[in-house]
C-alpha cells in the first residue's frame, strides 16, 4: 500500500500523517485532496491549549527532578480536568473536517459486526453457561441454563445494567459458588484497573453486601461459604492474599509477599480439588496448594522459587502436573505424586523439552488432556486421549492461529 504524506505545521514543529492512497477521494477533505504538492499547510488550524507550568520537584535515592507538569496527576484537581476538557475539544475541532469520513469508517466496521450473537456454550456441573450480545448495546450479558440448552434463561450478570450511570465499566472476576447459589464477580468503573469484588444471590438477583476494593483475584472454597481473594497495594502490585467466610466479620491473611518484584494471584484447577496461591515474577515463579475442601488449611508448598525457573501446576488424578522450563525456555510437562512433588527425581515427564517447540500451556480434563504448543511460528495443539496416542489437530489454512476457549 502506497501512503500519501501531509505535514502540518504548528509553533514551528511538524506534524506528520499519512493517508493510504486509494482511499475515496469524496470522502477526505478539501485540504487533503492534494495529489500535486507533498506538503499540505493547514491555514485554520485552531491554537491548541497549553497546560501552565506548577513548581515541583521529585526527590529520590538523593537525587531531584523538576517535573513542572506534575500536577497533572492529580484526577481531581479542577484544573486538570479542564486541561483534559480543552484537549478533547482541540482535538475535535482539528479532525472536524474529516467527520463525514470517520462515520462511513464507523459504520462500514459496525456493518461488519455480528452485534446480536451467541458465544458457545460450555457445561459446568448442572449448568450451561453462556455469553450473548444485542445490537445497539455496548456490553455482553452473562447468562446460564439448567441441565439443557432448551431450559429457560438464567440471567448472571447483565453488564450493560452495571454500566449505567458510569462512564466506564470493566468485568473482572466472575464465579458461580459449587451450590450454584451465589455470584462472586467484581467491577471497575474508573478505567484505572481497579476493580471492586461483589456477591450476588443468583436464587433472588439481590446484590448483597459484600464490597472489597483492588481485588485482582478471587475463588470459591468448596463450601460455598469460604471465598479467597488477593489485594493490590498503592503501586498495583498484587501481594496479600485472604480468606473469608461470608457472614464473618474477620479477613484472615492468608499469603503476604514482600518481595516487590512478585505478584501473587489465587484460583482453582479444573478439577475443583485444589485452590492454588501463584507468586510469580516475570522470570521466576513458585505455587502452593491448599486442598479446596479445607481452605482454613495451611499452603502446601509445591517448588520453592529458583531465580530465572517458571512453572505453573493443575491436578490430574492423585498427580500435580506442572509445565517447567528447568531443563529449557520451551518448557516442558512432568507429572508428580503430591507427597512428593518437591523432589525432581520422583517426576513423570510427560513431554521433554524441545528446542523447537514452546510448550505454551496445558488443559486436563478427566479422560484427556489438551497441550497448547507453537512450533514455526504457528499454533499446535495436540490432543491425548487416555489409552491412545497423541495427536495433533490439523488445520486446513497454510497459516493459522489457534487457542483453546473456555471450558469448565
Amino acid at each position: 500500500m502506497q501512503l500519501r504524506t501531509s505535514v502540518v505545521n504548528v509553533d514551528g514543529h511538524q506534524y506528520r500523517s499519512h493517508f493510504p492512497r486509494g482511499l475515496p477521494r469524496a470522502g477526505l477533505p478539501a485540504w487533503n485532496r492534494s495529489e500535486s504538492h507533498p506538503l499540505i499547510h493547514w491555514p485554520d488550524l485552531p491554537t491548541p491549549p497549553r497546560a501552565p507550568t506548577r513548581p515541583h520537584v521529585h526527590e529520590l535515592h538523593g537525587e531531584r527532578r523538576d517535573d513542572p507538569y506534575a500536577w497533572l496527576r492529580d484526577k481531581e484537581d479542577p484544573a486538570a480536568t479542564a486541561y483534559l476538557a480543552a484537549e478533547n475539544a482541540y482535538a475535535e475541532e482539528v479532525v472536524a473536517p474529516i467527520a463525514e469520513f470517520r462515520e462511513r469508517l464507523y459504520a462500514e466496521m459496525l456493518g461488519r459486526i455480528k452485534q446480536t450473537d451467541l458465544s458457545v456454550p460450555y457445561k459446568d456441573g448442572s449448568y450451561w453457561y453462556y455469553t450473548r450480545t444485542e445490537e445497539g448495546k455496548q456490553y455482553p450479558i452473562h447468562c446460564r441454563k439448567r441441565g439443557s440448552l432448551d431450559a429457560p434463561e438464567e440471567l448472571l450478570l447483565d453488564v450493560n445494567q452495571l454500566a449505567e450511570g458510569q462512564t466506564y465499566m470493566a468485568l473482572g472476576v466472575m464465579r458461580v459458588s459449587d451450590d450454584d447459589r451465589l455470584l462472586l464477580y467484581s467491577t471497575d468503573h474508573t478505567g484505572f484497573r481497579e476493580y471492586t469484588l461483589r456477591l450476588k444471590d443468583l436464587v433472588t438477583g439481590e446484590i448483597l453486601s459484600l464490597e472489597i476494593p483492588k481485588v485482582t483475584s478471587a475463588t470459591w472454597a468448596a463450601d460455598s461459604k469460604t471465598i479467597l481473594y488477593s489485594v493490590e497495594d498503592d503501586a498495583k502490585r498484587p501481594w496479600r492474599v485472604y480468606r473469608h467466610q461470608l457472614g464473618a466479620a474477620d479477613h484472615h491473611l492468608v499469603h503476604e509477599e514482600g518481595d516487590e518484584r512478585f505478584r501473587v494471584g489465587i484460583g482453582r484447577g479444573r478439577s475443583k480439588q485444589h485452590l492454588y496461591l501463584g507468586v510469580s515474577s516475570h522470570t521466576t515463579s513458585e505455587w502452593r496448594w491448599i486442598p479446596a475442601d479445607r481452605p482454613e488449611a495451611e499452603p502446601a508448598l509445591v517448588r520453592p522459587r529458583a531465580q530465572d525457573i517458571e512453572y505453573e501446576v493443575d491436578d490430574r488424578g492423585d498427580e500435580l502436573w506442572l509445565r517447567i522450563n528447568d531443563t529449557g525456555r520451551n518448557f516442558r510437562l512432568v507429572a508428580s505424586p503430591r507427597a512428593t512433588v518437591d523432589d525432581p527425581t520422583t517426576w513423570r515427564e510427560v513431554i521433554s523439552h524441545r528446542a523447537d517447540t514452546m510448550l505454551e500451556g496445558v488443559d486436563l480434563f478427566g479422560s484427556f488432556w489438551v497441550a497448547v504448543e507453537r512450533r514455526e511460528g504457528l499454533a499446535r495443539l495436540r490432543l491425548t486421549v487416555d489409552g491412545q496416542a497423541a495427536h495433533e489437530i490439523e488445520f486446513p489454512e497454510p497459516v493459522w492461529d489457534a487457542w483453546p476457549g473456555m471450558n469448565a
